[in-house]
């Protein structure tokens, strides 16, 4: 005769003498653990992917190298734009690109803007002012990010460097190709911004913050 078919085997726990059963708590402790562990992987995840592409520096030939802008004071850039200045300049000397672009507007009651006035530093250490575009609008990364994506398109760029702080970097990069930009980076290794590891950790938090609004909700709710 043909073998009878395997009974189905039931676990029985062993302080019990009936069947184990499953509860329903016990898909509410994982489904808390699962949120728990998103929670608090996902800023970590995206904080370690914030420091490593500031560690980066991308030097492809590209349509322009792109400034971003930082405080000036009455015309002057403050440290931090003077830097990136600096940076971006040497970039254009070492051939990466044959222009510059400067971004940023200005606070209420300034005469002057970020773009303007990184424009000017830029043509008076030897940037002719054929070679150099001021994009003098916006308060925030986005803000500057959404024009000089339209200032692109008009001159017919598609290519671009980065410059600005090494926190900086992911955020900027991320809205700059949202914006239509194929964007790369090439962060200052000088400056206020990079004094010490306090700073730096510091404002690694505050971009990864900034990175995780702008993909979960700024994305979708700022499109150019």
């Amino acid at each position: 005769m043909p073998d009878e078919p395997d009974e189905p085997v039931v676990p029985y726990d062993e302080d019990s003498s009936g069947p184990r059963r499953r509860t329903p708590w016990r898909w509410v402790v994982r489904t808390f653990f699962l949120v728990v562990a998103l929670i608090v992987g996902t800023p970590l995840a995206a904080g370690f992917y914030v420091w490593y592409v500031a560690r980066e520096d991308v030097r492809t030939h590209s349509d322009a190298i792109l400034v971003l802008g930082a405080a000036q004071f009455n015309g002057t850039p403050g440290d931090v734009l003077e830097w990136r200045l600096r940076h971006a300049l040497s970039l254009y000397q070492a051939g990466v690109a044959k222009h510059i672009v400067t971004v940023g507007g200005n606070r209420p009651g300034d005469n002057f803007t970020e773009a303007g006035s990184g424009k000017t530093w830029l043509n008076e250490h030897g940037v002719p002012a054929s070679r150099l575009v001021a994009v003098p609008t916006g308060s925030d990364t986005l803000q500057s990010m959404i024009a000089v994506g339209s200032e692109f398109r008009k001159l017919g760029w598609h290519t671009a460097v980065i410059v600005t702080d090494p926190p900086h970097t992911l955020r900027s990069r991320t809205m700059a190709r949202a914006n239509g930009i194929q964007a790369v980076t090439s962060p200052t290794r000088s400056g206020p911004m990079v004094y010490s590891r306090d700073t730096e950790l510091h404002y690694i938090v505050r971009e990864t913050g900034g990175y995780l609004y702008f993909q979960l909700y700024g994305r979708w709710h700022d499109e150019p």
